[in-house]
């Protein structure tokens, strides 16, 4: 009668390589699964609910947990699981690709402008922006979060060089101005949860529309309000498609958010994505540029070239300030 026994030393070591190959073709499953549940969403066009519209902003880097899941595959020997992660992959890339319209326009060149737009996170970086601005000179100025100090220091300040202003006045994140060195003739602006102007910049002779955008952010219990915001602001895009058009500001929203690509296609273009800086980040100021993502924005209708975009980063602030030289052409 045969009494061997099997190896206690091959047995333990078949149950641990087993065990390794289930742990890392779960942790492939878990990581694709929550990646899928984005990119499917981008994929349908709609922002979806809470984590989704957070986790959009950060689309590129989903690439870092698809990438560790596939490594995982390779290990456990999981080959569906490798095509999955591989198709993944394929649609982050697609999705990265920068959106919107490009192109000069046609007419002769009629007038030179420079922009600039920041978020002045409660005022606390207001002495940052008048430095900034004196420096560099902008021709029009949009500010978000300046509440009463930050107007204040605005108007004692630079009411010299920037004689026209329209603003909504208030605490907090509440407050906005647009300075400008052009008259300005005040709409309506756009409603909502913080302050967002809007004017009629006569541009050498040239109406030019100006809309400061600064639309509630998608916290988890305030998703419907961000996109009712952002509707907001793609009806004001939509209103007027002739007049040339300048909407600046801290959008909340970056090219991979459904409502913000609705804006987009209302004809207006991302002047970063005309000269190439489409992905640079502008939020959080503590990680970038190494990490962070782009969601403040200069927007302009197709009579403007834009031919220069820079970043700077203020003192006392989560966002980086969005400058941008635009030319405005005849219609």
């Amino acid at each position: 009668m045969d009494t061997a026994t099997a190896d206690p030393s091959t047995t333990g070591y078949e149950t641990g390589r087993t065990g390794r190959r289930r742990f890392r073709t779960w942790s492939a499953a878990l990581l694709f699964a929550g990646v899928s549940v984005v990119v499917g969403c981008r994929t349908a066009d709609t922002d979806g609910i809470t984590p989704v519209p957070q986790l959009l902003a950060f689309l590129p880097w989903l690439l870092v947990p698809t990438a560790a899941g596939l490594l995982f595959t390779v290990l456990a020997r999981w080959w569906t699981g490798a095509v999955w992660g591989v198709a993944l992959l394929g649609l982050l890339a697609w999705f990265i690709e920068p959106y919107g319209k490009t192109g000069d326009p046609s007419g002769p060149p009629v007038a030179e402008l420079r922009v600039l737009t920041s978020n002045v996170e409660f005022g606390r970086a207001t002495d940052a922006l008048i430095d900034a601005v004196r420096r560099e000179k902008p021709d029009l100025v949009f500010v978000q979060e300046c509440e009463y100090t930050c107007d204040a220091a605005l108007k004692r300040e630079l009411t010299d060089a920037y004689p026209h202003r329209q603003a909504v006045e208030g605490g907090g994140s509440e407050g906005s101005v647009i300075l400008s060195r052009f008259p300005l003739r005040a709409t309506d602006g756009v409603p909502g949860t913080m302050g967002m102007p809007g004017a009629v910049a006569d541009v050498d002779g040239h109406p030019v529309r100006l809309q400061l955008a600064h639309p509630m952010p998608p916290l988890p219990d305030r998703v419907g309000l961000w996109q009712r915001e952002l509707g907001r602001l793609r009806d004001a895009a939509a209103a007027d498609r002739d007049t040339p058009t300048v909407f600046a500001g801290d959008f909340n929203a970056s090219q991979d958010h459904a409502a913000f690509r609705r804006i987009l296609d209302t004809g207006l273009r991302d002047a970063s994505r005309l000269t190439g800086a489409d992905r640079t980040p502008t939020w959080p100021t503590r990680t970038t540029p190494a990490f962070g993502t782009q969601i403040d924005h200069i927007l302009v209708s197709k009579t403007f070239k834009a031919t220069r975009t820079g970043f700077l980063t203020l003192g006392d602030t989560d966002h980086r300030a969005l400058l941008t030289d635009l030319t405005l052409h005849q219609t």
